[in-house]
């Protein structure tokens, strides 16, 4: 028996065997990698505004970007593994997130509380866009488990986008 180089093993197919298809573990796998580099692309935004909040309301809205950014985090580990277990592969790098993601990074010095706020509620918004997006190639090949998934993020994503209006809306 011979034994492999680190250099075949590397090389070998991360084929996962499915009843969903090829062609149905290409699309769902390139969609969920899609909505993942725009999960990750949300979180470190969030983050950010929630490491950089100044002013009056400081505490509220720390913590409420706080809670989501871990919602948002909370989703990454389950789509990756999603796109696995569907037989494609996912993200490999920070480079792979940036080619891919639309959810678009703010890298200012300062943003005002309530931009920030605005902007997360706008980003929110076209998330849960690119989550119907990805729910539609997902029902198509009938894959149940990953439909169900985007159904409860798609509803986290609307729910958040709601907060954050309603918390910049002029009364």
């Amino acid at each position: 028996m011979t034994e492999s180089t680190p250099r075949e093993r590397r090389q070998a197919p991360l084929h996962t065997p499915n009843a969903l298809g090829s062609n149905a573990a290409q699309d769902i796998a390139a969609a969920l990698t899609g909505v993942l580099a725009d999960m990750f692309a949300l979180y470190l935004k969030t983050k950010n505004f929630h490491w950089h909040m100044s002013g009056p309301h400081f505490r509220d809205y720390h913590l409420l970007l706080d809670e989501h950014s871990d919602e948002i985090f909370a989703t990454t580990d389950a789509l990756a593994e999603r796109a696995r277990k569907v037989g494609g592969t996912t993200l490999r790098s920070i480079g792979h997130i940036h080619r891919i993601q639309r959810i678009p990074d703010n890298d200012a010095d300062f943003v005002t509380p309530e931009d920030m706020l605005a902007e997360l509620a706008e980003d929110n918004r076209q998330l849960t866009g690119i989550l119907r997006s990805a729910h539609g190639v997902c029902e198509a090949h009938n894959d149940v488990a990953s439909t169900s998934a985007l159904e409860e993020w798609i509803d986290q994503a609307e729910r958040r986008a709601w907060f954050l209006f309603e918390i910049t809306r002029k009364a």
